[in-house]
């Protein structure tokens, strides 16, 4: 069982001195990693911002939740990514998806291919990165990408690249990241393309025990390895939770206590999220848990309470 340990993603900063201070005080008061996200519409650079968080920071990890595989070609990544962690001296995750978003395509011209090109795209650019980042001349040849000779140039600080994360919903995804990843997400269905009631009616706890089941089946004996992220949808500090699950809940298709079940969603007061984060650790193996930037102050004693336990 891995200890617990917390994660910020940010959103689109209000300015460059409020990501630079909330950077700061994500580190001060004991997160483990602070990410970005990959939209067109709502992000910074997912390769500038985290770099600069790692510039004035110590111990704090970054990244990005994560590189949508089709936006970029593997061994710009591969480059990209190498250069983050060789100047964050190691302290990087790697984060790489099959995209999702609908509009992110839709308003980029980026062709939205059935999921599982996508996956297999995604597949493929992570066997190219990997490769890309050992010592030596690389070649592939797979569908979608075509390498020759290629030595990947800078290294990575980290040999053999920084831990991988792997996120997704489906089966098909879940079973490749039990092989591939360090890391790995468990997320909602988003075939829909957008964050909506299909994707809530995918996030009760009954499904979230059957990605888990997956996962274990895949991975095996390694399953004792993999770290078990949560990229949560909201993080309430409250002494009256339900009166907030009970307004969204009915919007999502969601009754009140499925609402309440929701892995995804942390509700109550400090003690009834830690209860809450045991239970999910125990019950579908998450010990490494997302918030969002605005919930950073109140999931402080949280944090305090459970990290490194």
């Amino acid at each position: 069982m891995h200890p617990f340990r917390f994660g910020v993603q940010y959103g689109r900063p209000e300015s460059p001195a409020s990501f630079r201070e909330t950077a700061r005080k994500v580190e001060d008061l004991g997160y483990s990693s602070l990410f970005c996200h990959d939209h067109f519409w709502d992000s910074w650079s997912p390769i500038v911002h985290p770099a600069v968080a790692a510039e004035i920071t110590k111990t704090l990890r970054v990244g990005t939740l994560v590189y949508a595989a089709d936006y970029r070609h593997p061994a710009v990544l591969a480059k990209d990514f190498a250069t983050l962690d060789l100047l964050a001296e190691g302290r990087t995750e790697f984060g790489i998806g099959a995209g999702w978003l609908t509009d992110d395509y839709e308003q980029s011209g980026i062709p939205l291919d059935r999921p599982g090109v996508r996956i297999d795209r995604m597949i493929e650019a992570l066997e190219v990165i990997k490769g890309l980042w050992r010592d030596e001349p690389f070649d592939y040849v797979g569908e979608h990408y075509q390498i020759t000779g290629m030595v990947g140039r800078p290294l990575p600080h980290t040999p053999g690249g920084p831990p991988v994360i792997i996120g997704g919903g489906g089966k098909r995804v879940l079973t490749e990241a039990a092989r591939l990843a360090d890391i790995i997400s468990l997320n909602p269905n988003l075939r829909s393309g957008t964050v909506g009631e299909d994707a809530a009616r995918s996030s009760v706890a009954s499904k979230f025990a059957e990605r888990r089941q997956w996962v274990a089946d895949a991975a095996g004996e390694r399953f004792a390895e993999i770290e078990i992220q949560l990229n949560t949808f909201m993080a309430l500090v409250s002494d009256d939770a339900d009166s907030v699950l009970e307004a969204f809940a009915p919007g999502f298709g969601l009754t009140l206590e499925e609402a309440r079940e929701v892995p995804l969603v942390l509700a109550g007061t400090v003690d009834g999220i830690c209860e809450q984060l045991h239970h999910h650790r125990e019950a579908y193996g998450a010990s490494y848990i997302i918030i969002h930037d605005p919930e950073v102050d109140a999931m402080a004693p949280v944090v305090a309470r459970l990290a490194g336990t």
